[in-house]
């Protein structure tokens, strides 16, 4: 599949201008590819309790259960001044449980599957092994 990297990071930026930064001031932009074709995004969203704030690939996963769910199958996250960043470790699970290990990521060192960027991943799998 001939993914369009140039694309979700465009989207992933024109997410980013929706961001709400006003502590940090620092914007994040997310966008990925569906299993289906279609294309979802997310930005940040910040407020006082700093611990709560939603990262923007909270939105995306949002976005992604509201718009009809799915896998995603290829994601971009940029920040700040727009270049590609690493999603944190939260939001790297989000993406394991949404995507899975196959899900791949537009990274500053190249295009890394999840199991490359999450090895040996905690999943729903796991919760299905007995106790």
């Amino acid at each position: 599949m001939d993914v369009d990297w140039d694309g979700l990071t465009a989207l992933a930026r024109e997410a980013m201008g929706h961001a709400y930064a006003p502590y940090s001031g620092f914007t994040v932009g997310a966008a990925a590819r569906v299993d289906d074709g279609r294309l979802v995004s997310g930005c940040n969203v910040e407020n006082a309790a700093y611990g709560v704030a939603l990262c923007a690939e909270c939105g995306l996963v949002s976005e992604l259960h509201r718009s009809g769910g799915g896998r995603l199958t290829h994601f971009v996250c940029v920040g700040g001044d727009g270049r590609l960043i690493m999603p944190c470790g939260r939001c790297r699970q989000l993406l394991w449980e949404n995507g899975g290990a196959a899900l791949e990521l537009l990274t500053a060192s190249g295009v890394r599957t999840m199991e490359e960027v999450l090895p040996d991943a905690f999943g729903p799998d796991d919760l299905d092994r007995p106790r």
